[in-house]
C-alpha cells in the first residue's frame, strides 16, 4: 500500500463528501480511490467513513485521522518547498481572501502592482466577508480584522483604520451636527454589528472613556449597505476610515466628533501556521504591509 497517495485520497474524498468528488480531484477513477480507502482502513484496523446508499461521512475516528493526515500532509509540503526555488523564488498561484470592500480599494491595487515585480506569481482573489478553512480551501493568505480565535494559524498585523463617525451634509443640514457622544442617542446611527459590541460606540475624550448606546434606522452584518444608506441621508456610521475614505474627500460624506479617540480597527494577514513560509507569501506579506504604509486611511 502506497501510504502517502491514500491519505490524499482520503483527504479529498472527506473534502468532496464522495468517492466521484475525490477520485475526480485526483485524476482517478471511483473504484481505484474505493481500493485506497479500503486498503487504509484495513492498516489502521478502524473505519473511516459512514457509507450509506446516498451519504458519505465520517467517522469520530476518521474526523481525528483527517486532522492529522492534513498535518502531515502539509509537513510534506513545506519540506518539499524547503529544498526547491519555490522557497526561495516567489512563482506558483498565490490565492488571497479578503473583505469585499478593502479587497477592492487596496488588496486589488496592491496584488496588481505585485504582480508587475513577480512575472512568475498568478493570482486568485477571493472577496467574502468570512474565511472559512485556509487548508481546506486553499487559501495561503487571508485579510481580517481583530484577532484570531483559531490557534492553529497566524496572524500578523499588517495596518490599522481609524474609526470614524460620518454623515451627510443634507442629514446634518436637516437634523444638526453632533457635538458630544451624548448626542447620537437623538440621531439615527446606521448600525453594523460585525464591529463589537452591537448598538454600542465606544469613544474617549478628556472626561474619559465612555459607551453611547445608538439605534437608528438600518443595521447590516457588511460595512457597504450602511455606507452607501448615509451617502442616501439616512444616519450616521462608524466605519473604518479606509472604508470612507474616498467619500470624504468627495464632499459625500462630512466627519463629526473628530476631537474624542476611537479605538481603531487592527487589519490582519491570517495564514496556516508553518514554520517555513513559502516564497511567494513572504514577498506579498512584506510587499502589502509596505504598500499599505503609503495610504493615508489605513497605518503601521
Amino acid at each position: 500500500m502506497d501510504k502517502l497517495t491514500a491519505m490524499k485520497v482520503f483527504v479529498r474524498v472527506a473534502k468532496a463528501g464522495s468517492f466521484v468528488g475525490g477520485a475526480k480531484e485526483m485524476s482517478i477513477s471511483r473504484a481505484m480511490a474505493t481500493k485506497h480507502i479500503g486498503q487504509l482502513e484495513s492498516h489502521l484496523g478502524a473505519r473511516l467513513f459512514n457509507r450509506t446508499t446516498r451519504s458519505l461521512s465520517l467517522t469520530d475516528v476518521g474526523a481525528a485521522y483527517l486532522k492529522r493526515c492534513r498535518t502531515v500532509l502539509g509537513d510534506i509540503d513545506e519540506m518539499e518547498d524547503a529544498v526547491t526555488q519555490l522557497h526561495t523564488e516567489p512563482r506558483g498561484k498565490l490565492k488571497i481572501s479578503s473583505p469585499p470592500i478593502i479587497g477592492a480599494l487596496y488588496i486589488a491595487p496592491a496584488i496588481s502592482e505585485f504582480l508587475a515585480i513577480h512575472n512568475d506569481l498568478t493570482v486568485n482573489l477571493v472577496l467574502q466577508t468570512n474565511f472559512g478553512d485556509l487548508v481546506d480551501e486553499g487559501i495561503d493568505i487571508a485579510i481580517t480584522f481583530g484577532g484570531l480565535d483559531d490557534t492553529s494559524h497566524v496572524a500578523k498585523k499588517i495596518a490599522s483604520s481609524r474609526l470614524v463617525v460620518c454623515g451627510s451634509p443634507a442629514y446634518f443640514a436637516e437634523y444638526g451636527k453632533p457635538l458630544l457622544p451624548e448626542d447620537l442617542e437623538n440621531h439615527s446611527c446606521l448600525i453594523n454589528w460585525t464591529f463589537p459590541p452591537r448598538n454600542k460606540w465606544k469613544f474617549k475624550g478628556l472626561e474619559g472613556e465612555r459607551e453611547i448606546q445608538v439605534h437608528g434606522r438600518m443595521e447590516t452584518n457588511a460595512a457597504d449597505p450602511i455606507r452607501i444608506a448615509a451617502k442616501k441621508d439616512l444616519g450616521l456610521v462608524m466605519l473604518p476610515e479606509y472604508i470612507v475614505a474616498r467619500d470624504i474627500e468627495k464632499g459625500y460624506l462630512q466627519v463629526v466628533l473628530d476631537d474624542y479617540a476611537i479605538a481603531p480597527v487592527d487589519i490582519h494577514a491570517v495564514y496556516p501556521h508553518r514554520k517555513y513560509l513559502s516564497a511567494k507569501v513572504r514577498a506579498f506579506l512584506t510587499f502589502l504591509e509596505e504598500w499599505l504604509r503609503t495610504r493615508s486611511a489605513v497605518r503601521e
